[in-house]
């Protein structure tokens, strides 16, 4: 028996441990150290130790974003002992035993879940607050086993039963001085952020496959990864996730895949997003709190809705757990998601939290059998559930049909965020200065990278912090939730002050979703809900003679049916025939006069178009091959390049070159013009 393992096995509770199987790995590591509570994640102590960090929800609050507080201590177990011990005997010296678990229920019952779904998706999705939301709910049981003993049991079941965990670990960390004793044992599947030798990964998972009780088909995984609503769920979560990436590296992410995750009850579909960074890892992981696969997006606003509409804390659930590793400069990190995970309380109450994410297509009663899908593989291994083989009968990736459907999806990709994406400075540009104002949706870090990646000199301002729009040679107005018409709202008071302040001086400027809504509102269009919200819908337009696909993500929408132009401002309009929603505004660009521009989504890893257009911001699938080009050249020209020369640059991306606006124009000749004040161009509708 192994030293670290016999103390464990004989322990009365007080000695805190931990126990990690990694994915790949044939060995399992075990650490036992000295219990270290901290206030943020700067305090972690990173001093020549290993560290393993539980970080609870609630720690999004370093972010400045709202979470109920439940106290749950941000951990630390800083490692003094650590063995790494083959899993054919660690299989062989857990103790392989029943522990009597009484079962409670949901602390949510299933028609207040229900409920629940349905009021998120009518009054935050339908009014515009978000794309996806994820709403927990937790399993709840009772035990009278000590709590070494149970977690051990459950920990060698989840390690015999749960195929393709990212982690499968126990962990026991008792309180000092009173302090909360945190018991877990779990197999999550989601790598949340890890570092190594400077390159930062995140690993979004999204869309869940429920395998049935005979087993899956190849022919039911197709069906499931033509499924849009799954699709969609994966496209929105990559598209947070590169936000998150344009913050931490310099150049920006790149997405690698998608991939099918196959576990021993539920398939998933992921992507892997790498990139480069010099940061400390724990400003890293501050800066990507938490996983939008837990959360939804935009960020911020979905931690509002969810300490809104989630009747407890969170606890851990949806935070991490961080293994902080040595290397020769600084630290690694490797932090899986706290999902798929039993929490043991020392009064022996057992809770399971699951959540489902709810977009425009969720139904009430497929989000409450999700979490029950998701909870499964942990009430299993807590004999809450029937033990069956968990042998996969079939290699799911591996069937005819499953990679080139996996392929596909990448064809609404832009190719932009496919490759490495090294700065390509433009004459013209470098050294110009462009501000972007947050308007609570962090794609203004894509909008950033975008700008830099151009040569400019970009920075991202929250909208309360922004005192000066005058200064800086290009203004972003980037996107964010909310209804454009309601300036009760300091936020789209502000912004509709800045844009007006903005207009006036008559400087080059570009509106992005929720700033194009407030820009149509200045030029004399009304703005209205649609009927339907269009979170996801991807449609065919015309803009201004150019084809264009567009994913749209939009709650609002300006319409102007049988106009030409705008009644303020004379800008042209692009108007769908039908429906007389705007996809479309610019001024009159056949003048030397250029300048302001605005538009409706933005720079998406999950955004192409094949036009000047694109829609709200959630996780927007403007589709096209052509985005990344289009969508330069957008950001270029807002900053005074010529269409002409935008499009030598399309000609040399079809070309293959790497630059795709590299010789664009991008001095403005600034000259008054009372026919196309203020210089704007307004693209795609929200």
């Amino acid at each position: 028996m192994t030293s670290l393992l016999s103390r464990i096995l004989a322990s009365d509770g007080s000695l805190p441990f931990a126990i990690v199987l990694r994915q790949g790995r044939s060995e399992v590591d075990v650490f036992t150290g000295d219990v270290l509570d901290v206030e943020g994640l700067a305090d972690i102590p990173l001093v020549g130790d290993d560290v393993l960090t539980l970080v609870p929800y609630r720690q999004v609050r370093e972010r400045g974003f709202a979470a109920k507080d439940d106290g749950a201590p941000l951990r630390n177990l800083v490692v003094r002992e650590r063995e790494s011990t083959p899993l054919e005997e660690v299989l062989r010296l857990l103790p392989e035993r029943e522990i009597p678990v009484e079962e409670r229920g949901f602390d949510v019952p299933d028609d207040e879940y229900a409920e629940i779904v349905r009021r998120v998706i009518d009054d935050e999705i339908g009014r515009g607050e978000g794309a996806n939301f994820v709403i927990s709910r937790a399993f709840v049981a009772q035990t009278d086993a000590p709590p070494v003993e149970a977690v051990l049991a459950w920990f060698r079941r989840l390690l015999t039963d749960e195929s393709g965990a990212y982690w499968t670990f126990a962990i026991h960390t008792p309180g000092l001085d009173g302090a909360q004793t945190v018991t877990a044992v779990g197999a999550t599947p989601e790598r949340h952020v890890s570092v190594r030798d400077g390159v930062a990964m995140m690993n979004p998972i999204s869309g869940t496959f429920r395998h049935p009780a005979a087993g899956p088909t190849g022919e039911e995984v197709l069906a499931f990864l033509a499924d849009v609503k799954e699709s969609e769920e994966l496209f929105m979560v990559v598209d947070e996730e590169m936000k998150m990436m344009s913050a931490v590296c310099p150049d920006g992410g790149r997405i690698l895949g998608p991939f099918l995750k196959q576990m021993s009850r539920l398939s998933h579909t992921e992507y892997l997003l790498e990139g480069r960074t010099g940061l400390d890892v724990r400003e890293v992981l501050r800066l990507t709190m938490f996983a939008p696969t837990v959360t939804g997006s935009p960020m911020e606003n979905a931690c509002a809705v969810i300490a809104e509409y989630e009747k407890e804390p969170r606890g851990y659930y949806s935070g991490v757990l961080a293994l902080f590793e040595p290397e020769e400069e600084g630290y690694t990190v490797d932090a899986p998601i706290l999902i798929r995970t039993a929490y043991l309380e020392p009064d022996g109450r057992l809770t399971v939290p699951a959540g489902a994410t709810l977009v425009r297509h969720s139904t009430p009663e497929g989000e409450v059998a999700e979490t029950r899908a998701k909870a499964s593989g942990v009430l299993s291994a807590l004999g809450l559930l029937p033990h069956r083989d968990v042998a996969p009968a079939i290699d799911l990736a591996a069937q005819p049909g499953v990679q080139e459907a996996l392929e596909a999806r990448n064809e609404r990709l832009a190719s932009f965020w496919l490759r490495p994406q090294a700065p390509e400075h433009i004459e013209g540009l470098t050294g110009h200065t462009a501000l972007i104002v947050d308007n609570e949706d962090q794609f203004t870090t894509m909008l950033a990278h975008q700008l830099r990646h151009l040569g400019m000199d970009a920075r991202v301002e929250r909208w309360s912090e922004v005192d000066d729009v005058l200064r800086d040679d290009l203004v972003v107005f980037g996107p964010g939730p909310g209804d454009p018409r309601d300036d009760s709202e300091p936020r789209i008071a502000r912004l509709r002050e800045l844009m007006t302040a903005r207009l006036e001086a008559e400087r080059p400027t570009l509106a992005v979703c929720l700033s194009h809504q407030m820009l149509s509102l200045l030029a004399g269009l009304p703005v209205e809900p649609l009927a339907t919200p269009r979170q996801g819908v991807r449609l065919a337009v015309d803009v201004f003679g150019e084809d264009a696909a567009i994913g749209f993500y939009n709650t609002f929408a300006a319409v102007a049916p049988g106009l030409e132009r705008t009644p303020r401002l004379g800008l042209e309009i692009a108007v769908d025939a039908e429906s007389g929603v705007v996809d479309a505004l610019r001024a009159n660009m056949s003048h030397r006069c250029r300048g302001t521009w605005s538009r409706c989504s933005p720079p998406t890893a999950c955004a192409h178009w094949s036009g000047w257009s694109a829609p709200r911001p959630r996780s927007r699938h403007v589709r096209e091959r052509c985005a990344a080009t289009h969508r330069l050249g957008l950001l270029a020209r807002a900053a005074g390049g010529g269409r002409a020369s935008v499009r030598a640059a399309r000609r040399r991306r079809a070309a293959g070159t790497a630059a795709a606006t590299s010789s664009l124009r991008t001095r403005p000749r600034w000259r008054r013009c009372g026919r196309c004040w203020p210089r704007l161009r307004s693209t795609a509708s929200s």
